[in-house]
């Protein structure tokens, strides 16, 4: 059983037409009805009935169909798979990232790499901004989905998103239930943060938006964890900040104390999510931004 023999076999089989199976192959009609009686002697079986007005497939031949499609693809991607590792775009590409890139950037990168590059892997660490620069400087990751642009001249980088900030509190601070405040209000209002070395771009966004609004922030607890931010702010009369999207998830909690999130405004506090990597870098980091989708709004 050839492989040819099969290709012949499954235009045959779609087009239910041995003329235009021919043309679609860039076949002769006679060589292309040898392909079939080849594999026909070679299953044992009538795979395709013909007479003067139609074409059809046989019930062996409705059950072959569906397998020799299988066969056909998996050569197909055995030979992807070949000419990826011939031009070293099969392994592994290790991929830091934080929520709003794991929400909207990932999903579809990831289905297109799948389609693009089926011989490469793909190993993710969801991280803040900090640690994943550590982890790229120190060669444990590839490629960073970080808060803010490095400036760092081994470092490339393309802005991916735009974040905005909103304000965690519990469902019995004063705010829940608004949809917006200005940013000014924060004044003399207790804040949950973390340390700066988590996400400087985060942590600087927030205190320029203080500044820009007159206010010194009242920072009353420092903690690295988001999730612990959210507990904090359900339980205690405190304010968190968040990423929309990480906000709207939890507002959603199904179970304990809630938090809701509101709006920032006056100024509303942006995040630029960029997608970094080491200027020195291969292939199979090049496969992996080409399959980044453009830039998107939040």
């Amino acid at each position: 059983m050839e492989l040819r023999h099969l290709v012949s076999f499954l235009a045959i089989a779609d087009e239910l037409h041995f003329g235009r199976a021919a043309a679609r192959l860039h076949l002769a009609q006679p060589s292309l009805s040898q392909h079939l009686q080849r594999l026909e002697r070679s299953v044992g079986v009538t795979l395709v009935a013909r007479n003067s007005h139609e074409v059809r497939l046989t019930p062996a031949g409705q059950a072959f169909r569906s397998l020799a499609k299988d066969i056909v693809a998996r050569a197909e991607l055995a030979g992807q798979v070949a000419r990826a590792a011939a031009a070293g775009r099969s392994g592994t590409v290790r991929v830091g990232y934080n929520f709003p890139a794991g929400q909207r950037i990932l999903p579809a990168t990831l289905a297109a790499l799948n389609s693009r590059h089926p011989a490469i892997d793909v190993t993710m660490f969801e991280m803040r901004t900090g640690p994943q620069l550590a982890a790229l400087a120190g060669g444990r990751i590839d490629v960073a989905m970080v808060y803010g642009r490095p400036t760092a001249a081994n470092l490339d980088s393309r802005l991916l998103l735009r974040v905005p900030l909103v304000a965690v509190v519990g469902q019995e601070h004063r705010w829940a239930g608004l949809d917006r405040v200005p940013f000014g209000a924060l004044d003399g209002e207790a804040c949950v943060l973390f340390n700066r070395a988590q996400s400087s771009a985060m942590y600087d966004t927030i205190f320029s938006a203080a500044k820009t609004s007159g206010i010194r922030l009242d920072v009353a607890e420092e903690v690295d964890d988001p999730g612990a931010t959210a507990i904090l702010a359900a339980i205690k009369p405190v304010v968190g900040f968040a990423s929309a999207l990480r906000g709207r998830l939890t507002d959603i909690r199904a179970t304990g104390p809630r938090t809701t999130t509101v709006g920032l405004i006056d100024p509303v506090p942006i995040l630029d999510l960029h997608v970094v990597w080491p200027t020195d870098h291969g292939p199979l980091v090049d496969a992996f931004l080409e399959c980044l989708p453009d830039r998107a709004e939040e």
